[in-house]
């Protein structure tokens, strides 16, 4: 619309910092890949949501809709497949247009001790931690470099930056993904497009329980007593909340946050310093 003295009418802008983009997380079903949804629906994206389970996705789906009145998708996809990701990705982009924001949220642990990691485990650890996230950024930083802006968030993990016994290829996959958000965002300095990781501790998450169960499993402590070891490794003495890592990535996909690139940000209550 032009009003009578020529000039261009500006559009109101919306209350919401997101409003008009689109995010894609992976593993968005629970924990914290479902935090991170919320976030970026609380503040205005639409999202498409994608994981390997359809009822937990739907289910977060509809709860997003309830909470946020936003837009949402949900697209069932194995990351690990790259025919999946291909479809999930088209998918995306045919309900709300190409991703402006990529949150590679997927991923997993199995301990073993080295001796015992074998071939298959290893492979499995780098396909579903870093791999998968180097395939869905192919499919998105084309369109973010034609548009010149956007923002990739990697959630990685304290075991990007440190190691931990008893999971060598998650330590090495980890620390794979920091070093690839930090070699894409030299690359994108100047696109516009902004390539960050978040590195949380220890995190009340479903990935934790199993951690806990498995220590309680191989050792004699109570699942009690296991806990407390992994929220004792934590100077705040708890567990990460998933809501804490997921305000982490919605600052970092903020229009304010264009010069944050680079950054692997711990969020571990000062486990790491």
């Amino acid at each position: 619309m032009t009003p009578s003295n020529g000039q261009q009418a500006i559009a109101p802008h919306s209350a919401l910092p997101l409003d008009g983009q689109h995010a894609v997380v992976t593993g968005a079903s629970r924990g914290i890949g479902a935090g991170i949804a919320d976030e970026l629906g609380r503040l205005g994206s639409a999202l498409t949501l994608i994981g390997r389970t359809p009822r937990p996705l739907e289910d977060r789906a509809n709860r997003l809709r309830a909470a946020h009145n936003c837009s949402v998708q949900v697209v069932v996809a194995d990351v690990t497949s790259q025919n999946e990701v291909a479809r999930a990705f088209k998918t995306a982009a045919a309900a709300f247009g190409p991703p402006t924001i990529l949150v590679n949220n997927a991923g997993g642990a199995r301990s073993a001790p080295f001796a015992r990691t074998d071939p298959e485990l290893w492979q499995e650890m780098l396909d579903l931690n870093l791999t998968s996230a180097y395939v869905c950024i192919r499919h998105v930083l084309a369109g973010l470099l034609a548009t010149g802006s956007g923002r990739i968030v990697n959630v990685a993990s304290t075991a990007g930056l440190t190691g931990y016994a008893y999971v060598s290829a998650y330590c090495a996959a980890k620390h794979g993904l920091v070093g690839l958000t930090r070699a894409l965002a030299q690359e994108t300095a100047r696109t516009g497009v902004t390539v960050n990781a978040v590195c949380p501790g220890f995190a009340d998450t479903d990935l934790t329980a199993e951690s806990v169960a498995t220590i309680a499993a191989r050792t004699a402590r109570s699942l009690e007593q296991a806990r407390a070891e992994l929220a004792g490794r934590n100077p705040l003495g708890r567990l990460i909340q998933p809501e804490e890592v997921a305000q982490a990535v919605g600052w970092l996909c903020l229009p304010t946050s264009r010069a944050i690139t680079g950054q692997a940000i711990v969020v571990a209550g000062g486990e790491l310093m």
